[in-house]
């Protein structure tokens, strides 16, 4: 009961935090029992509009404290509309400080939320629909105490205040 009412405080964390000016799209996907198989990529798919624009896309990662890693390490897809694949990149993500085991990020009770940076100043090729596709790439399948994953994209300030005088 306690970490079903953790949880849905923290869902409306990520509500909240989700209405933003800046961001163009933000997804999440629950990982069902807090288990991330291998198998299980979840794909998050947005629309570009303005390629004139540079944007961030942020990882969103929520885990517990029983987490039994410090790090997370993610191999992410960037595809176009037509699936082709843009880019493949492995990223290591750091949850919990490696020497004293203290969480990173914003948490409530025992589960923390990551808003972590994934791309900076990206420029898309074009305009049009993209997936970007993430998978747990641990050597541990399944992977215990992720709860969530996700992807924001944002579009960069400097970009937007820029656009804005002209």
């Amino acid at each position: 009961m306690k970490k079903l009412l953790i949880g849905l405080l923290a869902g409306l964390g990520w509500l909240l935090a989700g209405c933003d000016e800046k961001a163009v799209y933000k997804g999440i996907e629950d990982i069902k029992d807090g288990t991330w198989y291998i198998n299980n990529a979840p794909e998050f798919t947005f629309e570009i509009e303005d390629t004139t624009l540079t944007y961030s896309v942020y990882y969103n990662i929520r885990n517990s404290v029983a987490y039994p890693y410090y790090n997370l390490f993610i191999r992410r897809y960037l595809l176009d509309a037509s699936g082709k694949v843009l880019e493949s990149k492995q990223d290591e993500l750091t949850l919990l400080d490696p020497k004293t085991g203290k969480p990173y990020g914003d948490g409530l009770g025992d589960l923390f939320d990551h808003r972590i940076s994934m791309l900076k100043n990206y420029r898309f090729p074009q305009s049009g629909k993209y997936t970007i596709r993430l998978r747990q790439y641990m050597r541990q399948n399944p992977l215990p105490e992720i709860y969530s994953v996700g992807v924001t994209v944002e579009k960069d300030i400097y970009t937007q205040a820029k656009e804005e005088r002209e």
